[in-house]
């Protein structure tokens, strides 16, 4: 495990929306996130409002400006619902930023303590990708709901769908500066290249990227940096670098235990998935081999399935979550397999730019 930038767990993701209470509403009525705890002017925070939205052991924190001028405010108009910061928990947050900054990141938010009766809260920030923050949060001191300010919601429910862990984030980048982005996670965090994806992988007739994988020492956190290719449309990146406005996070990947299950209540809620054709489905069972689950049941949902050396997962995508064809997400189960589908990727490609047609955007 690196030393540069010792890392526990994914803590948080925080998404800058335009109206977090309603943003609530629908990861919650949607996805089965449940409102545990929320800061704004009710409890005396004068510039922004967030709402905790926890499921298993994700958190989202979904942010929004009170005022015209708020950074936040800003930030949604430029790239839309968008999610800003990727917020990593570490045992020493002023000790991540130290390492982080000396070897070349550029710092957001100095080492920063906050205190209540709960303790201690201590975090600090660097810049990413586009105007994406990656967060140190030290919480071994601290034991609140959350973090000070925020109050616990004592009437909050969930349904929950079985979402458990947040299993990768995916950023989108500029064509050629994919390598300037895996020198950077490399060199200022310690971070690994797990696996390289280029053009001649992930491609169709008409668009292509680029992908490389980076993890942690410990492999609990993995960012895949995913770059556009030369092909005869316009590549689903370069589609996403437009509409966000720059580089930033196209998206995250919910591990589930049972994605039949979750998959059946995310649709019964409305959430709507990229269509897969019945053809993938034929012969399946020669391509991936012997699974557990019945074939008929992952065609009904659209359930898409790999295997490598090591065993098989599953996996699904929605349709983008805004009007802007930028943030969507994946639900993935894994059964061994600790690749990230490609076997799947020229039937997703083949989804995304049946879309693309729609939109008018290939």
């Amino acid at each position: 495990m690196s030393e540069i930038c010792r890392i526990k767990s994914f803590d948080h993701l925080e998404f800058y929306v335009g109206n977090a209470k309603q943003a609530a509403h629908f990861y919650s009525q949607g996805f089965g996130f449940t409102n545990t705890a929320y800061r704004g002017l009710e409890t005396g925070e004068r510039k922004t409002a967030s709402y905790l939205m926890e499921q298993g052991q994700i958190r989202l924190v979904l942010s929004t400006g009170l005022s015209g001028d708020d950074q936040i405010c800003q930030s949604a108009i430029a790239h839309g619902d968008a999610i800003a910061v990727i917020a990593l928990e570490v045992p020493d947050a002023v000790r991540a930023y130290r390492e982080t900054t000396k070897r070349g990141a550029r710092g957001a938010i100095p080492p920063t303590e906050e205190e209540d009766e709960q303790g201690v809260f201590r975090y600090a920030a660097i810049h990413a990708y586009g105007e994406v923050l990656i967060k140190f949060v030290e919480r071994s001191n601290y034991k609140g709901v959350f973090a000070p300010g925020f109050v616990p919601r004592k009437s909050a429910t969930g349904k929950g769908v079985g979402l458990t862990r947040i299993d990768h984030v995916v950023g989108n980048v500029e064509l050629g500066t994919m390598e300037k982005w895996v020198q950077f996670f490399a060199e200022t965090m310690g971070f690994e290249l797990l696996v390289h994806f280029d053009d001649q992988t992930i491609a169709t007739e008409y668009s292509a990227l680029m992908s490389k994988v980076m993890q942690d020492g410990k492999g609990s956190i993995k960012l895949p940096i995913n770059e556009p290719a030369q092909g005869k449309g316009k590549s689903q990146i370069q589609e996403y670098l437009d509409y966000n406005g720059g580089a930033g996070i196209q998206h995250v990947a919910f591990a589930t235990n049972d994605i039949i299950q979750t998959v059946s209540q995310l649709r019964n809620s409305g959430v709507e998935f990229l269509a897969v054709p019945p053809t993938y489905y034929e012969n399946i069972d020669k391509r991936v081999g012997k699974i557990d689950e019945r074939i008929e049941k992952l065609a009904e949902l659209g359930i898409l399935v790999d295997r490598d050396s090591e065993g098989y997962l599953l996996q699904i995508f929605t349709q983008p979550v805004e009007d802007r064809p930028t943030l969507f997400f994946e639900v993935i189960q894994r059964c061994g397999s600790q690749g990230f589908g490609e076997g799947n990727f020229k039937a997703l490609f083949e989804a995304i730019e049946r879309e693309q047609v729609r939109r008018g955007n290939l």
